[in-house]
């Protein structure tokens, strides 16, 4: 009998113990000594609770979330203090404490963008004061994802939400006053091209965004760095002025519906020349030359002085092919443009006038070659060959921008053209005349008297260009009458034999024989 009436009463007992609140933490566990923070309470037994005090002052409310959790706001108090909650089945006694301190809470002045999607992800920059240590951020009631980056700035993720909501942040010393922020049903804009595509380092490019949705953007970033400036054209465009930057960064456009996708832009580093070769050629044009340099990636223009190239192609970041386009005569400067910018190397190429033959003496010369023949002209100066018809000259020198002298290298009998190549190009062509040597095969009448004063004739062929006969070795005076006759003037001279030649451009003939006969005696 006693023990069954013990029973009912350590049951009872048993409930009230199980049915106390405790409290297990808080957080935050500080704030402003002025009260007002948001502090929730995590812990046991909590519902029904009828005060929650910290130390003996009552919280100015509270609201019971579970059984396990209450959030309070904290009153006016110094020191540390004891956490409490207290329901109709008692008082919690467990010792978890708060802290009040005197350090201000945080001022909030602005936030940007001061809206976004209500689907939240909007990436927000509060600005203001006292967030070294922020606890928490809420966009009206919900907590966001945040990093405190100085005492004057913080980076927040924007939840879910709906409407204008204060957003607020919570530090040691309080929470914040609150700056709206606007929950839009905007789109979120939309990127499908950037254009250009790169630009120099320095910044400073305008570039054109395509896309949708863009007619309330509110920033245009490269990267994390702001457009230096930017105008909206209308709903599907906008112009913005790239920053300065590196590599390759998203561009991104927001608007109050959110930030759209990203779109590369590349920032290109400034292109340098260094070298072109060969570095001379015709004032025609039409050749190719080779340049060299660094960051020539994605070259849009080259150009010698002020025209154009007439055509280019990038072979690596060090080298471009260009074929060279007309010009007058002289030094030029060549240059090459990239998205990274411009690079001009001075007088880097030389335009070479073609060179003009005025004459070729002697005009001819033997098949064997080898005389030295004098070319006349101008812009000689810069000779690469000097041609007889397709053969190159034996060798050649150039003496001035007027003259080469040049051995002639054998070839067939008749006219052939001479020419002079330079870097310029080569020459009109000068006419120069392979001779046969001469042949005399007749030599009436083979003789006369010792005291001369008679003539004979030659026959023969190649007689023409006779430029000397020789009688017994010394020059007699002569007629050509063709080329298969020269009338000679006999020689006074020792009675006897003598040998009679003849000399042309083409060589000297075979000796004839000439009889000289002396009066008879009494």
């Amino acid at each position: 009998m006693n023990s069954s009436a013990h029973s009912p009463t350590a049951s009872a007992a048993q409930a009230l113990a199980a049915a106390t609140p405790a409290v297990i933490s808080v957080s935050p566990t500080s704030g402003s000594t002025a009260g007002g923070t948001t502090v929730t309470v995590t812990g046991t037994g909590f519902t029904g609770a009828t005060a929650v005090r910290f130390g003996a002052t009552q919280a100015p409310s509270f609201t019971v979330v579970s059984d396990t959790q209450i959030t309070a706001t904290t009153p006016l108090g110094t020191g540390t203090v004891q956490v409490t909650v207290t329901t109709p089945i008692g008082t919690s006694n467990q010792f978890v404490t708060y802290t009040y301190v005197t350090t201000l809470a945080p001022v909030l002045s602005s936030v940007s963008p001061v809206s976004g999607p209500s689907a939240g992800g909007t990436t927000v920059t509060l600005t203001g004061t006292g967030f070294t240590g922020a606890t928490a951020v809420r966009f009206g009631a919900t907590p966001a994802s945040f990093v405190v980056n100085s005492a004057t700035q913080i980076t927040a993720t924007a939840p879910a939400g709906s409407g204008t909501v204060q957003v607020t942040v919570t530090g040691p010393g309080g929470t914040s006053n609150g700056v709206p922020f606007t929950y839009t049903t905007a789109p979120v804009p939309t990127l499908t091209s950037v254009t250009p595509t790169s630009g120099p380092t320095a910044g400073g490019t305008t570039v054109t965004l395509t896309g949708t949705g863009l007619a309330t953007a509110s920033a245009v970033r490269f990267g994390a760095t702001p457009a230096a400036s930017f105008t909206v054209v209308s709903d599907t465009h906008i112009t913005a002025v790239a920053p300065a930057g590196n590599g390759t960064v998203p561009v991104t456009v927001t608007t109050s519906g959110g930030t759209s996708n990203g779109i590369s832009y590349t920032y290109s580093a400034a292109p340098i020349l260094s070298g072109v070769s060969p570095n001379q050629g015709p004032t025609s044009g039409g050749n190719t030359v080779t340049l060299t340099g660094a960051n020539l990636t994605g070259a849009t223009a080259v150009a010698f002085g002020a025209t154009p190239a007439t055509s280019f192609t990038v072979v690596s970041p060090t080298q471009i092919t260009a074929v060279v386009p007309a010009a007058t005569a002289g030094p030029i400067g060549v240059t090459v443009t990239t998205p990274g910018g411009t690079s001009t190397l001075p007088s880097a190429y030389f335009y070479v006038s073609t060179p003009v033959l005025t004459g070729v003496a002697p005009p001819s010369g033997p098949l064997s070659g080898g005389n030295t023949v004098t070319l006349t002209g101008v812009h000689l100066i810069e000779a690469t060959a000097v041609r007889f018809g397709t053969t190159a000259a034996s060798a050649f020198t150039v003496v001035s921008d007027t003259q080469i002298t040049a051995v002639v290298p054998a070839g067939a009998a008749g006219l052939t053209d001479v020419t002079v190549s330079t870097v310029g190009g080569t020459s009109n062509a000068a006419s120069y005349t392979y001779l046969p040597a001469p042949v005399v095969t007749t030599l009436i009448p083979s003789q006369g008297p010792a005291s001369g004063g008679i003539t004979f004739t030659l026959t023969g062929t190649n007689l023409a260009q006779a430029t000397t006969v020789l009688v017994g070795g010394a020059p007699a005076g002569f007629t050509v009458v063709s080329d298969s006759h020269v009338v000679v003037d006999a020689l006074p001279g020792a009675a006897g034999p003598v040998t009679v030649t003849v000399t042309t451009p083409g060589g000297t003939s075979a000796p004839k024989t000439y009889t000289r006969v002396g009066s008879p005696g009494i």
